[in-house]
């Protein structure tokens, strides 16, 4: 039987492994502290620090879609060299112009957002404070469903006219079909919308995730969309009463719908141009490792490029497939000299490409393992050697987790391979902590990872050493959660193991590793009260349920004193 002082001993090794945040949670203290009461004007300020300037910006873009169309309703309605098409169609007439004439702001805005490198530089203004720069993809899908809803207004509202002029030119059924379907703006705007229909349901989330690929490939039927988009308007089959007339060419044309788009057309164009271009730099692939949990690590160098912690690439594999760019965060710290990814092996592309390298994820191997180097490289194992396939890296991309710098505190979440972005910063972190020179504003790191196997520790256990050896001053807490089923027998080792060590039994860590969720209730309030006053960042990686989760906490907890605010990793 162990002794007192043996069990005194065993229980103080097991307790110097806590960090400080953990002393704190299992000392109890925080089930005892009650929430702040606010006053209204606090709950409105904690409101505005990660909820507020969205939801006004959502309101705005309500509010404008509403003025510009009640304005072109308006117009239509009183205008006086349009009382002949009024009395034709009827109040359908105005409906039909006035959801026109919304599209026509939309279609204007819809690309920008998906320009990469205007957003990327547009993070770097000031205006990146007042407006979210990281909600360009939201923006994009709102100013998207904008157009579907605006475009079926616009369609059922020219049904009623088409039948209004079958009817008073006693044509029937057969002059409504003649209309829609044999008239310039009804089989124009037909393909326009089969074309958009196409994109938007290819685009939800569900059979996007399904089929990367699909999705990829009909989103280019935009370039349908906006050249009939370009002549839908240019057939002037509604005239006015009087001079100007509608005229389809020449410097006072009225159907030259290209003029509402040309410029967001014009910075799409010039983007993908640069892809292109700065694809084509010199380019390859230095190394692949493969790593447990189907995680593929691919090295590449590639000139005149600058890296950010956080940021991420395009990128695409000629020999899968020629077209497709798909986004990887890097995983490499801007002070080493190549780039990096981890690939998580999961999809049709992914597969396609760890193939292509030369990873065999079929056999069975607990350990990472180098399959291949550029064959230029002389100081490898010569079987190691070989040809790997070319790439294209467009990029790199800001991202919300490139501001990591600008806090006093951060709390770094990610969840299974979602920890990619982390992997950069924390490596920026380590850099900057071995050369006091790189200064930075960053006092303190909660690191939180939360996977479902071990294998999943395997591949940034490496970096994760590194970081805790260094790291006297216990700036980064480092928190494993492991979330899956633990048999018994694997249960009891681990007990047996872990009791008296120095290190984890499970990552090699001096942090214990933590056996199911979060609790991010307690986590969020402990974090408050050891580090108030301060504004602590907020970043995660990973399944859509955990960061919304996340991110009502760091409304929840957001105080007068201590802000948390909110950023997540957007593709």
């Amino acid at each position: 039987m162990a002794s007192y002082g043996e069990y005194s001993d065993e229980k103080q090794s097991e307790r110097s492994r806590w960090t400080p945040l953990t002393r704190m949670l299992l000392s109890g203290e925080m089930t005892q502290e009650r929430q702040k009461e606010l006053k209204p004007r606090e709950k409105f300020d904690r409101w505005m620090v990660n909820e507020g300037y969205r939801r006004i910006f959502v309101f705005v873009f309500i509010v404008l879609h509403a003025i510009v169309f009640a304005f072109g309703f308006v117009n239509y309605a009183v205008k006086d060299n349009l009382q002949i098409s009024r009395d034709t169609f009827g109040p359908t007439y105005m409906i039909a112009r006035s959801a026109a004439l919304v599209l026509h702001v939309d279609v204007a805005m819809i690309l920008f957002p998906v320009c990469r490198t205007f957003i990327s530089l547009a993070r770097q203004t000031p205006l990146n404070g007042i407006i979210q720069f990281d909600k360009n993809i939201t923006f994009h899908i709102t100013t998207a469903w904008s157009i579907v809803f605006f475009s079926w207004v616009h369609t059922i509202a020219h049904w009623n006219n088409f039948a209004q002029i079958a009817a008073k030119n006693n044509l029937g059924i057969y002059g409504w079909l003649l209309a829609n379907f044999v008239s310039g703006p009804g089989w124009t705007g037909y393909v326009m919308l089969i074309a958009l229909m196409g994109i938007v349901l290819t685009s939800i989330e569900k059979p996007r995730r399904a089929n990367y690929e699909r999705f990829w490939y009909t989103h280019h039927m935009f370039i349908i969309f906006f050249f009939f988009w370009s002549i839908h308007g240019a057939f002037c089959m509604i005239q006015p009463d009087f001079a100007p007339f509608c005229i389809s060419v020449g410097t006072q044309a009225v159907g030259v719908f290209w003029q509402f788009w040309m410029y967001g057309g014009f910075c799409y164009l010039a983007e993908r141009v640069a892809r292109e271009l700065r694809g084509r730099h010199k380019t390859y692939i230095s190394k692949v490792i493969q790593h447990p949990s189907n995680v593929c690590e691919i090295q590449i160098k590639k000139e005149h490029t600058k890296t950010r912690a956080g940021q991420y690439i395009f990128l695409c594999c000629p020999a899968v497939s020629l077209w497709q760019y798909h986004p990887f965060t890097l995983t490499s710290a801007p002070e080493e000299d190549y780039i990096s990814i981890h690939m998580r092996v999961a999809g049709d592309f992914t597969t396609a490409v760890a193939t292509t390298l030369g990873c065999e994820f079929g056999k069975r191997g607990d350990s990472s393992k180098v399959v291949g180097v550029d064959q230029g490289n002389s100081d490898v194992d010569p079987a190691l050697r070989k040809v790997l396939p070319r790439v294209y890296v467009d990029g790199p991309f800001g991202s919300a987790s490139e501001d990591v710098f600008k806090y006093e505190i951060a709390v770094l979440c990610g969840a299974g391979i979602g920890v990619t972005p982390f992997a950069s910063i924390l490596k920026s972190i380590w850099y900057r902590m071995n050369y006091p020179q790189k200064k930075t504003r960053l006092s303190k790191v909660y690191f939180f990872w939360i996977c479902r196997d071990f294998g999943s520790f395997e591949w940034f256990r490496s970096l994760l050493l590194a970081i805790e050896a260094q790291d006297v001053d216990n700036r980064i807490e480092i928190h494993t959660y492991l979330t899956a089923k633990i048999k018994a027998d694997d249960a009891t080792n681990i007990m047996i193991n872990d009791a008296n060590a120095d290190k984890d039994t499970i990552t090699g860590l001096r942090s214990p590793t933590n056996f199911g969720r979060p609790n991010w209730d307690m986590i969020f309030r402990g974090i408050r009260k050891l580090h108030t006053p301060a504004e602590a960042g907020v970043f995660f990686c990973g399944p859509k349920g955990l960061g919304s989760t996340l991110h009502i906490f760091c409304n929840k907890y957001s105080e007068p004193g201590f802000n948390f605010v909110w950023g997540k990793e957007n593709f």
